[in-house]
């Protein structure tokens, strides 16, 4: 019965048309506006270098190929420094040749299987921007203050009476205390290049029935140099000027 209703939703088709459009003019409001947008504070190329050891559930007998792929899981920009903390990952995907059976004597040949190992280089660094394309706004801090009201009280026996008592009220809490929400940086991850050196570690020639050359490892070092470029990104107000409503190109003549 499930297989007979996932027949009828394949037969489900419908004709691909062309449609028509024109174009529509936005509207602008006229003067000076302000506006809140992302506002490009840095970009930057930072350079990490990784050094690292993986191992291997089986044997290897070659690497066909590694697909790489950067992961930032944090870029913060420590205001009111000029420090920027990066922390990431490089996530490699290696496929390699595994041999399955011992090497035929008589044919000198390696039967193989191909597998993948997935894994994350782990990276931390900071960084310090020297040069801003536009200065962040700086975070404004918060501030409190208490206060007190003046109380005026008869004194006890034993004392004159003319006298009083001034102080403030122990019993009463005045305070006064502002809080802001400032902006915070954030970053986009524009391009990266790596550039990686892999040696294996612990290879061991195969039996003397194998090929020429022909060995496994388990163990592979490698050397990263990563190349991240990155934007400093932060929300801010910033003022537009609009003087009119009315400009068009001449591909819109005929809606103008």
């Amino acid at each position: 019965m499930f297989e007979d209703k996932k027949s009828d939703v394949c037969k489900i088709s419908s004709n691909l048309n062309e449609c028509d459009n024109k174009p529509h003019k936005p509207h602008v409001s006229i003067g000076k506006i302000y506006t809140k947008v992302p506002v490009v504070l840095a970009e930057l190329t930072v350079q990490v270098n990784l050094d690292a050891c993986i191992k291997f559930p089986k044997p290897v007998l070659e690497i066909k190929d590694v697909k790489k792929q950067i992961k930032i899981v944090q870029c913060r920009l420590l205001l009111p420094t000029n420090k920027l903390f990066i922390k990431g990952f490089v996530r490699k995907n290696i496929q390699y040749a595994s041999p399955m059976t011992e090497p035929d004597c008589n044919i000198k040949t390696i039967s193989s299987s191909i597998n993948s190992l997935t894994v994350d280089v782990p990276f931390s660094c900071v960084t310090e921007i020297k040069h801003y394309l536009r200065k962040p706004v700086q975070p404004a801090t918060n501030k409190r203050s208490e206060f007190d009201f003046l109380i005026s009280e008869s004194l006890p026996s034993g004392f004159p009476e003319k006298d009083e008592f001034l102080s403030s009220d122990l019993s009463q809490f005045h305070q006064n205390s502002t809080q802001y929400y400032n902006e915070l940086p954030f970053c986009e991850l524009v391009s990266s290049n790596i550039i990686e050196w892999d040696e294996a570690i612990d290879r061991s020639h195969l039996s003397k029935d194998a090929p020429i050359g022909e060995g496994v490892f388990t163990q592979l070092e490698e050397k990263m140099v990563v190349d991240i470029t990155l934007k400093v990104l932060q929300n801010q107000q910033i003022r537009v000027s609009s003087t009119t409503n009315d400009d068009c190109d001449d591909d819109c003549d005929d809606y103008c």
